[in-house]
């Protein structure tokens, strides 16, 4: 049912609708930048979708400079027909998007959450601030150009009791996402129980699921 949302949209607003996709039952429609508020008050007040879902950013730096690096999401739903649609689009690096609070009070965390991880604007928006980092916080984490060596906070401590320790602040090799961590300089020349992924990767022994006797699984008999 919400193919024929996104067939609504293709009819009203013709070639400002870039691209649209069933990928895996995900009905969704990409929308030229300057088209973005006008299709979402379509949504609400045309389409029923009345429920703000979700919003978020994606960051493809290597499309750069033919195509704008950032992509914003907006998910959404009708409560009476429970269909669901995406409608997305691409903002360059350092333009902005008109806020969706007039739409959908909802937007207001959801952009301010991108405000705060990637550094997207957007325009009208009544108190665009982080909202999960503090404002002395220096960079949007979320970017792919942020500095893996980067440690944060870099602002002091504040005063605690004497019964409660200060923790340091991370160091350059640590609170870093997954996928950018050098496994194999970390555990080189250790013997470390590790994730299987990690361990068949690295010639580690799995956490949890080898003995260091030498492979058989935790609590079974040789």
């Amino acid at each position: 049912m919400s193919k024929l949302v996104i067939e609504r949209l293709a009819s009203q607003f013709g070639d400002r609708i870039l691209e649209t996709s069933d990928f895996r039952g995900d009905d969704s429609a990409r929308v030229a930048a300057d088209a973005w508020l006008e299709v979402a008050k379509f949504l609400k007040s045309e389409c029923g979708m009345n429920q703000f879902t979700d919003m978020t950013a994606v960051d493809y730096p290597e499309r750069e400079p033919e195509e704008p690096r950032f992509e914003v999401v907006l998910c959404v739903r009708s409560t009476s027909t429970n269909q669901r649609v995406r409608l997305k689009t691409r903002v360059e690096d350092g333009k902005t998007l008109p806020t969706l609070i007039p739409v959908w009070a909802g937007a207001d965390w959801g952009e301010r959450e991108i405000f705060d991880m990637f550094g997207i604007r957007f325009e009208g928006h009544p108190d665009l601030r982080r909202i999960l980092l503090y404002e002395e916080f220096e960079g949007h984490p979320l970017r792919k150009d942020y500095p893996i060596e980067k440690t944060q906070p870099l602002i002091a401590y504040r005063d605690t009791t004497a019964h409660v320790a200060k923790l340091p602040p991370f160091g350059a090799d640590e609170g870093q996402p997954f996928g950018r961590i050098q496994w194999q300089e970390r555990l080189k020349g250790r013997d470390q129980q590790v994730s299987p992924a990690i361990a068949v990767q690295t010639g580690q022994r799995q956490a949890l699921s080898q003995t260091s006797a030498g492979g058989s699984a935790a609590g079974t008999e040789e």
